[in-house]
């Protein structure tokens, strides 16, 4: 029996959206319904939201899915606002 390909990370962009609103992940875990461990997991990237969470979620943000999860690393938010990048 082949083995199953392991499923692809999703990143997120849930502790910028929780610190520029001052949300804790209680708070935050409180209003979805979900354990606060659960934002927490969700944060680190060890846990893939469900679908109907991720819509949840970003209802709660009032944001696109795709403004808050990404199959892709986010780029750093100072090149997407600013067009700058790291120096080596």
């Amino acid at each position: 029996m082949p083995t199953p390909k392991p499923e692809p990370a999703i990143h997120n962009r849930l502790a910028v959206l929780r610190a520029e609103r001052g949300i804790s992940r209680q708070d935050l875990a409180t209003v979805l319904g979900v354990n606060y461990q659960t934002i927490g997991y969700l944060e680190r990237g060890d846990y893939s939201p469900s679908l109907a969470l991720a819509f949840s979620i970003a209802r709660f943000f009032d944001l696109p899915i795709e403004a808050i999860f990404s199959p892709a690393p986010f780029a750093p938010m100072s090149t997407t606002l600013y067009g700058t990048t790291t120096q080596d």
